[in-house]
């Protein structure tokens, strides 16, 4: 790997109060990638910092503002995530996701072609992510080898998306140059600079050929020559490029592989796979098939010319989307950089090709040696038709963007009809424009676009604003989801005791549910604790009454049961659950009240023995005591007290009056 020189204004400084610039990774074209250290989340993250003068232009922030945050709603496992954005000194820059590996690039550099099943490894996850973002309408417009990362442990991620649409912009504003990279270019954005799903698709086909042959399918002695031959050259089968054929070797290319190739690079658009998740259902095909050890299967093969899913054979797998996204995907016009690395590992490898910033010239046929003033005119014929072509193909089938701020869209479509271009409508949210007026268009206001191409107006939604949802009685987590999906953030938590509502759940937030809010906007919450604890005092042996009375009034719920008992009195408490002690508002305590002793009815003793009596009264349950009211030594009984069929309690004693 190439040492990278630290002597760089940047390092060492702090951005946004946040991130610590730690050193310089790589330097390409229209940006610097700096390692840093994000202070605030304490992770290590990798800046992307634009070259001075393209913030300048306040139009290029706005849009690389609106493609940095539709790149970041794009949530896939093999997409570089972006973190944040913003301006520094009024250079544009992205955070993004720290990658430690190699890229594509490196592996085709060091290792040539790979095997088909290698191949397919490598790109499916890579269409993934490209699926993913076109079923968000996001087109990512620069897929190389140089933007796919392979980290260290082998998890596979596209980096850069969204920020070609910006760049190409300010790119085309001032230099009037192509941007990109001009080995897989689609052949469209050549001749018509306007980009859809299929330029991806493209890509990808192109990188599917080298990745299998070890080589690119279109080569050059500079840039112009290599996107002249993407307009007027089909790309070869692989199979064509390699030695080994598939009759030979599992290692060889099968011709489903070779029509899936073939079919992606078309250089007619209508011929490609519609978007990448078509795509991405081919090579899943392919890959089944190779799995299988299949190698010739003309059904198969006619499968991967297909340009729509197939239903009867369609693979599904979920692919994660964005939420929204901006935009539509014109790009006017293209320029070659060398690539960006984002990761320290990766080398800062090009595609070949030089920066080229002369004028645009078509590669001409030698002119054979013949006179000199019939070579003299056949030269400046030569000149005179070549530069007419190319005026026309990179100047004069272009024309300005008629202005179109603030007309509503009655407004809009006769404003282009009167500049003899058709027009597309979409919505966005604007702090200025009133809703139903158009905010912006893009192309931009006085931009190049192609005469009679599609301008497309983004019309007011009015203000961004979100109503607060219904939060009480949500845990933490669910309450943040809730208010992250309607694009708020949830502020200081607090806590505070509360009788309805259950511990570590919301009691109220600082703004009224349906409120409406701008996004970011931080909603304060209140989290139970449950409810108050109170002191339960001790109420054994008093009364019930009392007692009832007084937990209701501390906000317990009181229950009782009764029971006999000799030892308190009727309507005391016998017994308390629980305990006293400390307890919460709302819990239960249960009383167990005094009923008083068991009553028993005396028995009749009247004329029986002493012992006879005795024996009687105890069996009763009672206690007996003698009396002798006249001794004339019978010892009958004569009466007791209480007397015979009353009640008295249990283990009570009974008088025995003798005679």
């Amino acid at each position: 790997m190439t040492t990278v020189s630290t002597s760089d204004p940047l390092v060492g400084q702090l951005l946004d109060g946040r991130y610590a610039i730690l050193r310089k990774l790589a330097r390409g074209g229209m940006a610097t990638v700096y390692l840093a250290d994000d202070q605030r989340l304490t992770r290590t993250v990798a800046i992307k910092v634009m070259h001075e003068g393209l913030g300048d232009d306040q139009d290029f922030i706005g849009k690389f503002d609106r493609e940095a945050r539709a790149a970041a709603r794009l949530s896939h496992p093999n997409v570089v995530s972006v973190f944040d954005q913003g301006l520094h000194h009024g250079r544009p820059y992205i955070v993004m996701e720290y990658v430690e590996g190699c890229t594509l690039r490196h592996m085709i550099t060091r290792e040539g072609s790979f095997s088909p099943e290698r191949a397919l490894e490598l790109l499916i996850p890579v269409t993934s992510a490209v699926a993913a973002a076109h079923e968000s309408g996001l087109i990512h417009r620069d897929i190389k080898p140089e933007n796919v990362l392979i980290s260290d442990r082998g998890q596979i991620k596209v980096a850069d998306f969204g920020l070609a649409r910006a760049i190409t912009a300010q790119t085309a504003t001032a230099t009037g140059m192509l941007i990109g990279t001009v080995s897989y270019i689609a052949p469209e954005l050549v001749t018509h600079g306007k980009a859809d799903p299929r330029c991806d698709v493209y890509a990808l086909g192109v990188v599917l050929y080298e990745m299998l042959t070890g080589t690119k399918p279109h080569t050059g002695d500079n840039p112009i020559q290599v996107a002249y031959a993407h307009v007027h050259k089909a790309i070869p089968a692989p199979s064509s490029a390699v030695k080994t054929s598939w009759r030979e070797s599992r290692n060889g290319i099968p011709p489903y592989l070779d029509a899936l190739v073939t079919s992606a690079a078309a250089r007619r658009p209508a011929d490609r796979p519609t978007d990448a998740r078509v795509l991405l259902d081919h090579l899943r095909q392919a890959r089944e098939a190779l799995d299988r050890g299949v190698m010739d299967d003309p059904v198969l093969t006619s499968r991967m010319r297909r340009t729509t899913l197939d239903p009867e054979h369609h693979i599904t797998e979920p692919v994660p989307s964005l939420r929204e996204t901006d935009g539509d995907d014109r790009t006017p016009t293209l320029r070659f950089t060398p690539s960006t690395p984002i990761s320290p590992g990766l080398p800062e490898i090009t595609d070949g090709m030089p920066y080229y910033d002369g004028p645009v010239e078509a590669p001409r046929a030698p002119k054979r040696p013949r006179r000199r003033w019939l070579g003299l005119i056949a030269g400046l014929i030569a000149v005179l038709l070549v530069g007419s072509g190319l005026w026309w193909v990179f100047a004069g089938q272009y024309q300005a963007t008629p202005a179109m701020g603030q007309l509503n869209q009655a407004q809009a479509k006769a404003a282009a009809a009167s500049a003899g271009l058709q027009i597309a409508f979409a919505s966005e949210f604007s702090e200025d424009v009133p809703s139903g007026l158009v905010v912006r268009t893009d192309p931009a206001s006085g931009e190049r676009i192609v005469h009679g191409g599609t301008v497309t107006a983004f019309v007011s939604k009015g203000p961004e604003r979100y109503p607060v949802p219904a939060l009480r009685g949500l845990d933490l987590p669910t309450a943040t989801e809730n208010l992250t999906k309607l694009h708020l953030v949830v502020g200081t938590v607090t806590q505070a005791f509360d009788d309805d509502i259950e511990a570590g759940k919301v009691v109220s937030s600082s703004v009224d549910e349906g409120t409406p809010l701008k996004p970011g906007t931080a909603v304060d919450l209140v989290l139970s604790q449950g409810p108050a604890p109170v002191t339960l005092a001790d109420w054994t042996k008093k009364s019930a009454k009392d007692a009832t009375k007084a937990l209701k009034e501390q906000g317990l719920v009181v229950k009782t049961t009764e029971q006999n008992d000799a030892d308190v009195a009727k309507g005391d408490v016998i017994s308390q659950t629980p305990a006293a002690g400390e307890v919460h508002r709302g819990d239960t305590v249960t009383l167990v009240v005094s009923k008083g002793p068991v009553m028993k009815v005396v028995p009749r003793t009247r004329g029986l023995s002493l012992d006879r009596a005795r024996e009687v009264l105890t069996k009763a349950g009672f206690k007996v005591q003698v009396n002798r009211l006249i001794n004339f030594g019978f010892d009958l009984v004569q009466s007791t007290n209480p007397g015979a069929g009353k009640k008295a309690p249990e283990g009570s004693t009974i008088t025995v009056n003798l005679v």
